[in-house]
């Protein structure tokens, strides 16, 4: 579909500080799924608009955290929130929030009932010290790195990440996505994945989850490209997240850390997603 004068207008950054800042509109989607501050203590004085503009700035730019503009906050704030939130499942709290309603705009039902699983290998950057967790060797891909297992829905929503090595399977890494999955998507009925799912053991896995069914889409040796069916909706999602360049590598030490940043990722672009449509 062709760029209309409401696309680039809804697409339009400029007059924020930064392209990765919330607009008024983005903040005001956000701000109420943030819990204030607890009571009993000091008021909070750290602007939380910014230290999620700082969050979306490492994010979009790839930049280490202690190379945050002075104009934001420090970066032992930021990341004392970020590392915060993903522990007490605020990450996941504003992702599924902000899910549910980008179901709701686009005339679907909050739960799927059809899922498209995959992963991506990102290579790894220089780290190192004795609370990393590990990386491992992709032997088709010949990187070594971790594994990003998605799990999105047919608009190319993400339901579900698991972050692991790189030499583990993905038959074996769907296992704990799917369980993950399951607690908060319970009608999933079908999932839809490529070759490197198929199999005896990934079918019990299945089995094992719910009362799913696995369908497998494999390449066309025969035409040099073809669109599978569904299978491009996981990819277009992977290249969405790529954009962001600190996702384009593997910088972070914890497999965690690596999973919340997928989900402010898919944050970022629903954020924008449903400001866009209000503003019209």
């Amino acid at each position: 579909m062709a760029w209309t004068v409401e696309h680039r207008r809804a697409a339009d950054r400029r007059g924020l500080r930064s392209p990765s800042d919330l607009t008024d509109a983005e903040w005001a989607l956000v701000a109420p799924l943030i819990r204030p501050a607890k009571r009993g203590g000091l008021p909070r004085t750290v602007d939380v608009r910014e230290v999620l503009n700082a969050i979306f700035h490492v994010l979009s730019t790839g930049c280490q955290w202690a190379a945050l503009p002075k104009d934001l906050p420090p970066k032992s704030t930021v990341w004392d929130y970020f590392s915060r939130w993903e522990w007490e499942g605020t990450i996941e709290r504003i992702h599924h929030a902000l899910y549910v309603a980008v179901r709701e705009q686009a005339g679907r039902e909050a739960s799927p009932t059809t899922a498209i699983i995959d992963s991506q290998t990102a290579k790894a950057a220089q780290k190192g010290g004795p609370t990393l967790d590990p990386s491992g060797y992709d032997a088709g891909k010949k990187v070594i790195g971790r594994k990003r297992h998605l799990l999105i829905d047919t608009i190319g929503m993400l339901l579900a990440v698991i972050v692991h090595p790189a030499d583990v399977q993905d038959r074996d890494g769907a296992v704990p996505l799917l369980r993950q999955a399951r607690r908060l998507f319970p009608f999933i009925a079908r999932l839809i994945g490529d070759a490197g799912h198929q199999g005896p053991k990934m079918a019990a896995a299945v089995a094992r989850t719910g009362h799913w069914t696995i369908e497998i889409v494999r390449r066309c040796d025969r035409h040099r490209f073809v669109v599978l069916p569904k299978r491009w909706i996981v990819e277009r999602t992977i290249a969405w997240i790529s954009r962001n360049r600190r996702l384009a590598r593997d910088f972070e030490r914890h497999c965690r850390i690596a999973a919340a940043l997928v989900r402010m990722a898919m944050i970022r672009i629903m954020i924008r997603r449903l400001a866009a449509t209000l503003s019209a």
